[in-house]
């Protein structure tokens, strides 16, 4: 059997933990630059706002149902979700990190436990240790316990926990289930398939599957197999490293400042850097992106990009910098309101793989003095040493106006009690 373990609207979850006045009011959390709802209460999704809504066209309900409205708080949530998935290994060895608010736990070989039982602990001690409430949906496959895991939610099932483990109780939940809301179909596939009629996802398990391959798929044939209870997606509790890293971020205000644009740029560079190294990968070039805000009637538009190629893949920080510089230099150009700067690393491969050049005299030294630079910013906080080239005042910071503090990662953000 396998788990899916979802924290219930995580991001306002976390805001509520270390604030009480939240548990009984309605809450949205706001996208990068204070834009859109990317969080919302119960309450919020009952009034009718939307995931992604823009916050200035809901302003009035905002105001009228006295909605409390945060920005993102990024180090908050990461580390919340790290202190989740540290419970949830407790409950099983094999765990397979999905995303920030969700983990799949297999079961294979945990016959001899009452599952809902033991997942019914594993809510409890959540509510208990990190005060985050979490649903898990228990099913033969990934697809039925997601599934589970959205009647758990929808339906407020005792304990928390929902299982799928009979014939009969699948059928009932297919039954009732939107195709859009099957994982991994989305809404242009689903209206595809409302054109041949199938509406729900019972109608969808119960369709030729060798039809559904030639029209749709083999994609579609993994859903269909899947939503009769036969597992077919691989259990990943070793994620496959990123073959792409992109570091992007529009600013708070526009700007026209080429310094401000190479702080922004090295900033990006560095954290790329960082997750490289994290995985122990190399990268062979970098590309460099600028642009204005496309929004904007006013202003005038350009966009341009450019990727440089370094000489030996590397996860050197120092080269990359050097290299998105100069790419930067290549595209930028004066009289323009610029609202985004971003990078993406390309060509990446294990550390282990690279095929060097015998040209370059790469230093020995330099992977050392990348771990080193790591390892301080482990030990005493993110950025406490970096390169000079990212600044210091971060002007081009986008706007986070209603951020609140990081409680768990800042000693000068720990709550005080009087």
């Amino acid at each position: 059997m396998i788990a899916l373990c979802d924290v219930n609207n995580f991001y306002v979850s976390c805001e509520r933990v270390f604030n009480p006045n939240l548990w009984h009011r309605p809450v949205i959390v706001l996208s990068n630059n204070d834009g859109c709802a990317v969080a919302r209460s119960d309450e919020v999704k009952n009034m009718g706002v939307k995931m992604g809504a823009p916050i200035h066209q809901i302003s009035d309900l905002v105001s009228h149902e006295n909605i409390a409205v945060l920005s993102s708080n990024y180090a908050l949530y990461g580390d919340m979700s790290n202190r989740a998935v540290s419970i949830i290994e407790q409950y099983s060895d094999d765990i397979e990190v999905y995303s920030i608010d969700e983990s799949f736990i297999n079961y294979k070989n945990f016959t001899h436990l009452n599952l809902i039982q033991h997942n019914q602990k594993l809510v409890k001690q959540m509510r208990q240790w990190i005060g985050l409430p979490v649903c898990v949906g228990i099913a033969p496959s990934k697809t039925l316990a997601k599934v589970a895991n959205h009647f758990a939610k929808k339906l407020k099932v005792a304990g928390n926990v929902l299982m799928l483990n009979n014939p009969y109780q699948q059928t009932e939940a297919l039954k009732h289930l939107e195709v859009k809301d099957i994982w991994g179909i989305g809404r242009a596939l689903s209206a595809k398939l409302n054109a041949i009629g199938i509406f729900n996802a019972q109608q969808l398990r119960d369709s030729d599957i060798k039809n559904m391959r030639r029209r749709f798929g083999v994609v579609m044939e993994r859903t269909i197999t899947e939503l009769r209870g036969q597992s077919c997606l691989a259990f990943d509790a070793d994620p496959e490293k990123k073959k792409q890293i992109i570091c992007t971020r529009s600013f708070g205000e526009k700007t026209q400042a080429y310094h401000l644009l190479s702080e922004a740029l090295a900033y990006h560079v560095t954290r790329a850097c960082v997750q490289l190294r994290e995985q122990t990968s190399v990268a062979g070039c970098i590309t460099v992106g600028i642009r204005t805000n496309p929004f904007s009637q006013r202003d005038k538009q350009y966009v341009q990009s450019v990727t440089i190629k370094v000489p030996t893949p590397t996860d050197d920080t120092r080269i990359f910098l050097q290299a998105s510089e100069q790419a930067l230099k290549k595209i930028f150009k004066q009289g323009f309101q610029y609202k985004k700067v971003g990078i993406t690393l390309n060509d990446i491969c294990d550390k282990d793989c690279v095929q060097t050049d015998m040209f370059v005299n790469e230093k020995p030294g330099d992977y050392k003095l990348m771990n080193v630079l790591d390892s301080i910013n482990q030990r005493f906080g993110k950025g406490v040493a970096r390169f000079a080239t990212e600044g210091f005042d971060k002007q081009w910071v986008m706007n986070s106006n209603k951020k609140t503090p990081a409680y768990t990662t800042r000693w000068d953000s720990v709550i005080q009690v009087n």
